[in-house]
């Protein structure tokens, strides 16, 4: 009976140390993954010093140094996230200035992400920019940019011909300002054709072309408007109103 209650005894012990033994072994095996996946976030946070900055705050410094539209893929790429979780952060920091009713605004506009001041405080910043100058385009330049800007690419002389007079003078001030470009040429022609630029998307508030207002129609056919093609003919007869 004694040896039969030692036999027992013994086994519970050796259970015992075994079920011991096995405890720390578990939680060791347990914790090696969180181990793992901290070194390793740490590792990468060596690696790239913007990986670890709170997102919309690094997001803030970075927009307000860009002159131009930026994508939410070259932002990812630069602060080494997710390109759609920049653009939730992104979205979520535009409807925050919203709501708050900031001085400025965060747009999508051609294809990218900056900020522009608010509408309602334009004239704020006429007062200072301008200081009493006037930089707007006359009714010709504005004439000239939508014939262009639904037409393109197209050339001077069908813009002259959709206009109804010389518009030389007009589309060297639209260039110099950046509003629209060289597209190439025609063909048969040769004739320089023209097109809108991503600042002229910028100034105008746009995404994209797709954008603009349903305008064409009423525009005249440029190919049924007589009259002879001026391209490639020296023209004096600047419009007064550039």
């Amino acid at each position: 009976m004694s040896d039969a209650v030692a036999d027992v005894s013994e086994t519970a012990d050796v259970s015992d140390a075994a079920g011991a033994a096995d405890v720390p072994e578990t939680a060791a095996a347990a914790g090696q993954p969180e181990k793992e996946a901290k070194a390793e976030a740490e590792k990468e946070a060596e690696a790239s010093p913007t990986a670890g900055l709170p997102l919309r705050p690094a997001l803030e410094a970075v927009l307000m140094v860009v002159d131009e539209p930026v994508t939410a893929e070259h932002l990812a790429k630069v602060l080494d996230r997710r390109p759609r979780e920049i653009t939730d952060a992104l979205r979520e920091l535009s409807d925050e200035y919203t709501v708050q009713g900031r001085g400025f605004d965060l747009r999508h506009v051609a294809g990218g992400w900056r900020f522009y001041t608010r509408a309602a405080y334009a004239p704020a910043v006429e007062g200072f920019v301008l200081d009493g100058q006037q930089s707007r385009l006359t009714q010709a330049a504005l004439e000239t940019l939508a014939v262009v800007a639904y037409r393109q690419p197209v050339s001077r002389s069908r813009v002259s011909a959709v206009r109804g007079v010389n518009c030389d003078g007009v589309m060297r001030t639209l260039l110099q300002r950046g509003l629209i470009a060289e597209a190439g040429t025609e063909d048969g022609t040769g004739a320089i054709l023209y097109r809108t630029t991503n600042y002229f998307l910028e100034r105008m508030g746009l995404r994209g072309l797709d954008e603009l207002p349903e305008l064409a129609p009423f525009l005249p056919d440029a190919d049924a408007v007589e009259g002879e093609s001026q391209e490639g003919v020296p023209s004096f007869d600047v419009d007064d109103e550039t």
